[in-house]
């Protein structure tokens, strides 16, 4: 069976990938990645965290939720042997945040705690909020130290993962929710642009896709990697 690594969203905990990994288990092997939550790294510290953790014995499937996209885009444009194709979700090759230089600073320090969870939920669930996403988004978000939350904050302002999209060389899917309100349609737009060989699919769903319609989701996952030549037992 192939694995499929999975990169964390901005909470970086995993946690809220548990309902799609396992929707994933007919296909492949999930490998949830976590990052740490009170060690402030940036993109380059997490890509080889991310990467310590690629299989090298069985081919692969690289999967980067949302803050994780430009980790995901380094690693698959280096090559790395087993992988078989990249998807990408809710995320962007370039930060969709037009935030001036002189203000980054000043916004990235900015504190965390003024929205409520209320507010949180309104904008990465909307009207797919349930109470079980609504705890599950609370513990994953409050697990997360601020200095932490601060250090990725800015490195989504600095992404710019263009020049290596077109380096990757391996299959990718791009999934999306159509009622997206962090990353808007137009990211979809410039991955199409900037790399070779990327399908965009879209699903009813708000910017956390994966944790509202984990099914769904593992679906497209799914026939993407058997449109790859997913086949059980294969080894490397």
């Amino acid at each position: 069976m192939w694995s499929i690594v999975l990169l964390p969203g901005m909470d970086g905990t995993g946690a809220l990938l548990e309902d799609f990994a396992h929707a994933l288990r007919k296909d492949f092997r999930p490998i949830v990645v976590s990052y740490p939550p009170n060690v402030p790294l940036g993109y380059p510290e997490l890509e080889e965290l991310a990467r310590s953790r690629l299989p090298t014995r069985e081919p692969f499937v690289l999967l980067g939720e949302s803050f994780s996209g430009p980790v995901a885009v380094e690693i698959a444009a280096t090559r790395p042997m087993g992988l078989r194709g990249l998807v990408i979700v809710s995320s962007f090759a370039k930060s969709p945040y037009a935030v001036p230089t002189w203000l980054r600073a000043p916004f990235a320090l900015a504190p965390l705690s003024w929205a409520p969870m209320g507010v949180a939920c309104a904008i990465l669930l909307g009207t797919f909020s349930t109470p079980r996403l609504q705890a599950q988004l609370a513990t994953a978000l409050s697990s997360v130290s601020s200095v932490v939350w601060r250090r990725r904050l800015r490195s989504v302002m600095d992404a710019d993962a263009r020049a290596r999209m077109a380096e990757i060389d391996v299959p990718i899917l791009y999934i999306r929710g159509s009622r997206d309100r962090v990353v808007p349609k137009s990211a979809a737009s410039v991955v199409h642009s900037a790399a070779r060989n990327v399908r965009v699919a879209e699903l009813d769903g708000p910017h956390l896709v994966l944790q509202s319609k984990p099914s769904d989701a593992a679906i497209l996952v799914g026939e993407f990697g058997r449109q790859l030549g997913l086949r059980s037992g294969e080894k490397l």
